[in-house]
């Protein structure tokens, strides 16, 4: 769980840049109105293209390996589609952590609790497996607002920064709590309690902590942690979507995945992938694609982003 002592270290002058830059982040997503944060959102985007190099050839990687059967035209679209996106997720950060609720219930339409309520009641927890769209932290908000879901998080080298994140994210989550993504034993004991329990296995987490199996045709080293959540705590694997539209998100939590738990962990990561895979291609430009998920590579092969 989170560590609640309070420490004064946080207000070290070091940090005073961190408090200047999310006291102007709080005060622009609470003056400004929900259309002109996107238009913002929309230029800093255009600025990360510019000037984000590595982080901008690394979607164009990912892109050329993922959608070979695109043109080059309409993967630099994509891209663009997905700086956009990117750049409209630093104030959908903002608006997840310090919005009031009724700000945050005009723009989300949550569907399909029904499936989390569903587990509840037959006595298991909820295993509730999300995505890196850009768009996370207003889905795991939606959710969290019902009071039925846990978040995790991983310490940040900024302790200032840490605990707004923390704090932001427990902002309006009516009894849920925000959990160490190492702490295993706590995600185990909640998910006996029977609550949901996020966890986000879309990305590359190294060779110690994964097997491979196929994402886009690529062999993609895939976290093994839900098999072992899901047989710990007895759970029910259920996934959930978010897309961004004009009007705000729709966030759907989906039936649990099939055999999901119920082979071993190459099964498991196979399946979790088709999943993933079949989300990302429904909606492509709002996913984190300047991620190295293919970092990892079978023994043998070379690397994957390395630049010739």
């Amino acid at each position: 769980m989170i560590d609640r002592h309070f420490s004064a270290d946080i207000f070290h002058v070091k940090y005073l840049p961190t408090w200047l830059g999310v006291s102007f982040w709080w005060l622009v997503v609470q003056l400004l109105p929900y259309k002109v944060l996107m238009a913002l959102g929309w230029v800093v985007g255009k600025l990360m293209r510019r000037f984000a190099h590595r982080r901008v050839q690394i979607a164009e990687q990912n892109l050329a390996a993922c959608f070979p059967e695109k043109t080059a035209q309409e993967r630099a679209a994509l891209l663009g589609e997905i700086m956009d996106s990117l750049g409209k997720a630093v104030f959908e950060c903002g608006m997840a952590w310090f919005w009031p609720a009724w700000r945050l219930r005009r723009v989300i339409t949550l569907k399909g609790m029904e499936h989390i309520q569903a587990s509840v009641d037959k006595g298991q927890g909820v295993l509730l497996l999300g995505l890196h769209f850009t768009t996370l932290e207003m889905s795991v908000k939606a959710i969290s607002m019902t009071g039925a879901l846990d978040g995790v998080y991983q310490k940040h080298k900024n302790i200032a920064f840490e605990y707004v994140q923390n704090r932001g994210r427990e902002h309006l989550a009516c009894g849920g709590v925000v959990i160490n993504k190492r702490d295993v034993r706590g995600m185990v004991k909640r998910l006996r309690n029977l609550r949901a329990v996020l966890y986000v296995p879309d990305q590359d987490y190294g060779r110690d902590k994964s097997v491979f199996a196929p994402l886009f045709n690529i062999s993609a080293a895939t976290v093994t942690a839900p098999s072992k959540l899901i047989r710990l705590g007895k759970a029910a694997a259920i996934p959930y979507i978010v897309h961004r539209h004009s009007k705000g998100y729709t966030v759907e939590v989906l039936p649990p995945l099939k055999g999901l738990g119920e082979g071993d962990e190459v099964d498991d990561a196979r399946i979790i992938n088709t999943f993933v895979e079949q989300e990302i291609r429904r909606c492509p430009g709002q996913y984190l694609w300047v991620h190295r998920r293919f970092k990892t590579r079978p023994e043998g092969e070379p690397d994957f982003y390395k630049l010739s």
